[in-house]
């Protein structure tokens, strides 16, 4: 597994792949409303490319741990689509990921030259959603998760016997499963495990702890960590944006036991330690 195919061509899993996030919602856990309007939402994507980031993931919807209310599609494309459309002008080198789990906004958004979908629900939430990315050959990352929009940040399905990874393996390769019969390419599917999506902290170390055993399937496997409750929970911080130390902390681990993409806030600190966390990797293989 030296790469993740998208509809340009592939990215190269030979360095930690980093994708910076660009929430253009009024109520994201971490960063609601700071880039709301078009523009800052632009500058933040310029902004996290010179900081290092290989791909930018735009989101119009929030999936927030507490009273995250769905939108409609017209709402989030009305959201998304000039983010889109400006960074797909400004940076045409930048593959644009777009945050989604309904396949009208995912066909606009590939239409626009949106290279990867990245649906939180793993297509459970919308039937067509398979079909519209395997038609316009999509780089798709399927992540875990239980429950509708306004669920899957809470505790209302974190209900897991003495396995959880077991269980969250179980789920994805179903979901992956399901992908490849609709007609995506195995090699455009990467696999996230959900981290903090029906999971309480318990569960998210469980499954950060096994995450080779998720790598060992095979395919490339992305890790959302940055700011979450969870990293709060541990390091004793309760402000999102002052969580960067455990995150680091936790992306660096990941990266150890088979991780090689990440979707962060921080890229600039993100970029700097997984480099150097790799090269270490690396020279042991090499030694």
């Amino acid at each position: 597994m030296s790469s993740w195919a998208i509809r340009s061509g592939s990215l190269s899993l030979d360095r930690p792949v980093i994708l910076g996030i660009v929430n253009v919602t009024p109520d994201s856990f971490s960063d609601g409303g700071q880039f709301f309007s078009p523009e800052r939402a632009v500058e933040q994507g310029r902004r996290l490319v010179e900081e290092g980031a290989d791909v930018l993931d735009i989101g119009g919807e929030s999936t927030r741990p507490q009273g995250a209310e769905p939108v409609d599609i017209a709402e989030e494309l009305r959201r998304i689509m000039p983010v889109v459309r400006t960074l797909r002008e400004r940076l045409p080198r930048v593959p644009l990921s777009v945050d989604t789990v309904k396949s009208a906004v995912a066909h606009a958004v590939l239409d626009e030259g949106v290279e990867i979908i990245n649906d939180v629900s793993a297509f459970r939430l919308d039937p067509a959603m398979a079909a519209v990315c395997a038609d316009a050959r999509a780089g798709v990352i399927l992540m875990h998760s239980r429950g509708g929009v306004s669920e899957m940040g809470t505790y209302r399905f974190a209900s897991y016997g003495m396995d959880v990874m077991g269980e969250v393996i179980g789920e994805l390769r179903a979901a992956a499963t399901a992908a490849e019969c609709a007609g995506i390419e195995r090699a455009r599917i990467a696999l996230d495990p959900g981290i903090g999506f029906a999971k309480r902290t318990e569960h998210s170390l469980a499954v950060l702890g096994a995450l080779d055993r998720l790598a060992n399937l095979g395919r490339p496997v992305v890790i959302g960590v940055s700011r979450k409750r969870f990293v709060g929970e541990l390091s004793g911080v309760s402000t999102p944006a002052d969580r960067v130390d455990g995150t680091i902390a936790a992306n660096v681990m990941a990266l150890a036991l088979g991780a090689r993409i990440f979707r962060v806030h921080d890229v600039r600190a993100a970029r700097r330690a997984l480099d150097v966390a790799w090269s270490i990797l690396q020279s042991r293989d090499t030694a």
